[in-house]
Formats: C-alpha cells, sequence, structure tokens
C-alpha cells in the first residue's frame, strides 16, 4: 500500500501547533488592547499603534506588543489641564485588561490633575485674599 503525504495547511497548522494558536491569541488581544487605546484617546493620541512582531511557525508575524503615542504633557490653563488628564486616564484605561504602563500612564495624568486644581485653588485663593478683595469686603457692612 502506498501512502501520500500531505502538506500541512495553514488550517491544520492552526489545530495542531499550540504555539502557533498562543500567537495568534496574543496578535488578536494586543491588537485590540491598542485599538481600545486609540477609541478613547480622542485630543491626546498623538499617532497610530506600532506593534512589535515575532513570527510564527506558519511564516506570518504576529503582534506581541504594542504601544500608542499619547501626548501627556500640561495645556495652557489649569482648566484645559483638568480636562486633558481626564482624557489620559480614559485612553490609558480603557482596554479591558490594562497593562502596568497604562496603570502609570494614569496615575502620571492624575497627579497632573491634583497639581492643576492646586494651582486653580491659589488662583481663587488670591482673589479672594487680594487688595481688591480687602477694598470690596471693607467697604461691605459686617453682619
Amino acid at each position: 500500500m502506498e501512502t501520500t503525504k500531505i502538506a500541512p495547511t495553514t488550517a491544520s497548522l492552526l489545530t495542531f501547533d499550540p504555539a502557533l494558536r498562543e500567537l495568534q491569541t496574543r496578535d488578536a488581544q494586543v491588537r485590540a488592547h491598542e485599538a481600545a487605546h486609540l477609541g478613547a484617546g480622542g485630543g491626546v493620541v498623538t499617532g497610530g499603534a506600532s506593534f512589535s512582531y515575532e513570527r510564527g511557525s506558519d511564516g506570518r508575524m504576529y503582534a506581541v506588543g504594542g504601544e500608542v503615542p499619547i501626548d501627556a504633557g500640561k495645556a495652557s490653563t489649569p482648566e484645559e489641564t483638568v480636562a486633558k488628564a481626564r482624557r489620559i486616564v480614559a485612553a490609558a484605561m480603557a482596554p479591558a485588561d490594562p497593562s502596568p504602563q497604562d496603570y502609570r500612564v494614569a496615575a502620571t495624568a492624575l497627579v497632573m490633575e491634583m497639581q492643576a486644581r492646586t494651582e486653580m485653588m491659589r488662583e481663587a485663593q488670591k482673589q479672594l485674599e487680594g487688595p481688591k478683595a480687602y477694598a470690596q469686603n471693607a467697604s461691605e457692612p459686617y453682619m
């Protein structure tokens, strides 16, 4: 009896190669993760996602890591900085499974927000305690 060898197809590789299946799963996870950042990062994302790749046993390249560039600098006013910090946190925490780097970006943005809020409070305090405020309060009757 003569046997014929059949070359494995991509479909059969998917079924019988656990390492390839793992790469394919990781590729889908990485792409979904970065897409979530892009989708939630309106106004703070500065470019498209970039990926690091690994070649599978089928010869194809699979994404195994990725990143999305975000403008994490302060805005021109404290009020704008608060709004921007909130957008950064939303973009960083958008994926269902935030990475340690995502948590670091969100934490840094929260610090930036708190600093901006502190600056806003100092400005409000100056307005309440300044010479103009004193003159206005001095002219009003005390009750």
